[in-house]
């Protein structure tokens, strides 16, 4: 027998597999097999047509016995027809519509972000201090150790009252060294362990009066003093003495109005300096303003009146019969201080140009034992720069004085000082890379060195810090 052309062949074999898949097609289309199931078997088949029909072409001719080729033809005749009138149908996808309860929980988180931060350093103390300690440090507080500063998790919902929505609420949770800062001291928070981790969690409602009067309760980051709690919004990685020695944050109440676009005033009633729980009856008050002179100025003035010694304390072991609290014994102080605390703080922001922004504060805080006791003094300030040399480098630098002639910051009397260096590396949005020096020095031998009860009158450190942050909040946080 003669071989067929290679056209003939692949007619045939082109017929011969559409015959077939047309005898799938109509075996298929009983009533025990879906739509999908043809759908799919059809393509198993068109496939491996395909398959067969490239490897035909790569073969070489072949003789090929056909009794009837005008019937293969037929076939495939026959087969494309019925594939035309058989058409592939697609199952539409149903489509899911929002309930009422679906929608009103959606509109109810419209405009909650959920924010995290991690904050890490690197720091070499050069006096090789013992314990590898640095003194006067809020947060950067270990020497050659990599460190964590902090974790953060941030859940705001903030209020929009152009739109409505005049409550709102934040919760701040935090973990690593600067918590032990924030609320690891005993004399000032008598629990300190409930409020650990809780930095800030506040309630705001926004008050229909004139321009709106925000009302915030619950526990807020202090704003004392210029600079604040997360690292990707100071100007220095490290924080100042002043942000050291003022009040981190406070429980209670405070309003805000703004009385014009250019000056608003704030007025707080609280239960102390850092105390969740109060030490005494005493409810701590502050009155400030804030005003833009023209356009380029921030300027924040507060004057701060409390009173901050403890008329309680729990005790571990004492006689039967005591109060509690939770389980926890305490006992009444007998005849308790009651001088009061008086904080004057003013700082301002000049955006100089696009690129350069200058800061100054200035503090003057002072003290008393009891109400007729001799005041103690504390007082002083820092000056700020910051040059933005494009959008990913920038340099920073601090100069501070802080007289603690009171004892009341360092427990010495002495004058403390210290210029930082810090230059700012973004590398992508969301993560800062900070390497900073720092020199503290003072007038008496404060800081530590390697040999126990060596003390020097300064020390140099060097630090890489690295900050990450990802979330919907926008701007400082």
């Amino acid at each position: 027998m003669c071989p067929l052309p290679r056209f003939s062949l692949f007619a045939v074999t082109i017929a011969s597999l559409l015959a077939s898949t047309y005898e799938v097609s109509a075996q298929m289309a009983s009533p025990e097999l879906s739509r999908a199931e043809e759908i799919r078997e059809l393509r198993r088949e068109l496939a491996s047509i395909n398959s067969r029909l490239t490897k035909l072409e790569n073969d070489e001719p072949a003789s090929v016995a056909v009794a009837a080729p005008d019937g293969s033809a037929a076939a495939l005749v026959r087969a494309s027809a019925a594939l035309r009138a058989s058409p592939v149908e697609t199952t539409p996808t149903p489509v899911q519509t929002l309930t009422s309860a679906d929608r009103s929980t959606l509109d109810g988180l419209n405009g909650t972000t959920i924010n995290m931060l991690f904050d890490g350093y690197y720091e070499y103390n050069f006096n090789n201090p013992i314990g590898r300690v640095n003194l006067l440090r809020a947060y950067d507080v270990s020497s050659n150790a990599f460190s964590l500063n902090q974790a953060d998790l941030v859940m705001e919902h903030a209020p929009d009252p152009s739109n409505g929505k005049r409550f709102g609420a934040r919760i701040d949770l935090q973990y690593g060294q600067a918590t032990e800062t924030l609320q690891g001291n005993p004399a000032n928070e008598a629990r300190p362990e409930i409020y650990r981790n809780i930095f800030q969690a506040y309630g705001t409602y926004v008050v229909p009066l004139g321009s709106g009067l925000t009302v915030d309760f619950g526990k807020w980051a202090s704003s004392l003093g210029i600079e604040g709690n997360y690292t990707k919004d100071q100007i220095n990685y490290s924080r100042s003495y002043w942000f050291d020695y003022l009040p981190f944050y406070h429980m209670g109440l405070r309003a805000t109005y703004a009385f014009t676009p250019r000056i608003s005033g704030h007025y707080w009633m609280v239960n102390g300096t850092q105390q969740t729980e109060p030490t005494n009856s005493f409810k701590d008050e502050m009155v400030g303003f804030e005003t833009k002179p023209i356009k380029s100025i921030d300027w924040t003035f507060n004057y701060y009146l409390g009173q901050e010694h403890p008329d309680f304390e729990y005790v571990a072991n004492g006689p039967p019969g005591l109060p509690e609290q939770q389980g926890q014994p305490f006992e009444p102080i007998l005849n308790p201080p009651k001088g009061k605390l008086n904080i004057f703080d003013s700082y301002a922001t000049w955006t100089a140009t696009p690129k350069l922004t200058l800061a100054i504060e200035g503090d003057y805080v002072i003290s008393r034992d009891q109400t007729y006791s001799a005041p103690q003094h504390t007082d002083g300030g820092a000056l700020y720069a910051r040059y933005q040399f494009n959008s990913l480098l920038a340099l920073g630098a601090r100069t501070e004085y802080l007289s603690d002639r009171g004892a009341l910051y360092s427990g010495k009397v002495q004058a403390l000082k210290e210029f930082t260096f810090t230059f700012d590396q973004t590398v992508a949005n969301g993560f800062l890379v900070r390497e900073e020096l720092r020199h503290d020095f003072s007038n008496q031998p404060y800081f530590l060195t390697d040999t126990l009860g060596v003390l020097k009158n300064d020390q140099t450190t060097a630090t890489v810090g690295l900050v990450w942050w990802f979330g919907g909040k926008q701007g400082v946080w």
